[in-house]
């Protein structure tokens, strides 16, 4: 089954990987597809550490959720855009860092350097990647210690 591995981002470096579990399905509530996660949607925290992961536990952003996306973007190989070799899990995590941490302000509405607010992210798995069904980086926040129960777009947090 198709999958996406997580990796765990800080301000210095990739903290490891590991990823946070869900159930089958779709919707509020119930599991969403990893290929299908949008901006602004929350989940809540993992139930188990997994490698791969096809599914994540979706639930309004009003209830207590553990991480958002905030962000989806596409890697491309910009030495060779045509590419359907699998980069590596090396330049995918290099490219999610900088991706993800661009997009942070936009989003949350301070620099990450300036929040009390992590990242985290998704990167398609060699067997995803492979199979032709992922290209995407989603990027997460998420804070430690603490659930949150309100949108982190536009925070300022």
């Amino acid at each position: 089954m198709p999958a996406l591995l997580l990796a765990l981002a800080s301000t210095s470096a990739v903290g490891g990987c590991s990823v946070f579990g869900g159930n089958s399905g779709s919707g509020s509530g119930g599991g969403e597809s990893v290929f299908a996660v949008r901006t602004g949607q929350c989940f809540k925290a993992p139930t188990s550490v997994k490698q791969e992961l096809s599914s994540l536990q979706r639930t309004p952003c009003t209830k207590p959720h553990a991480q958002e996306a905030y962000a989806v973007e596409t890697y491309v190989d910009s030495n060779n855009p045509g590419s359907t070799t699998y980069p590596g899990a090396d330049t995918l995590t290099a490219f999610a860092n900088g991706k993800c941490g661009q997009d942070f302000k936009g989003y949350v509405g301070v620099d990450y350097l300036d929040s009390k607010l992590f990242f985290t992210y998704l990167i398609p798995s060699p067997r995803s990647w492979e199979q032709g069904v992922d290209r995407r980086v989603v990027c997460f926040v998420t804070s430690t210690g603490s659930l949150r129960t309100a949108s982190a777009k536009g925070s300022k947090e």
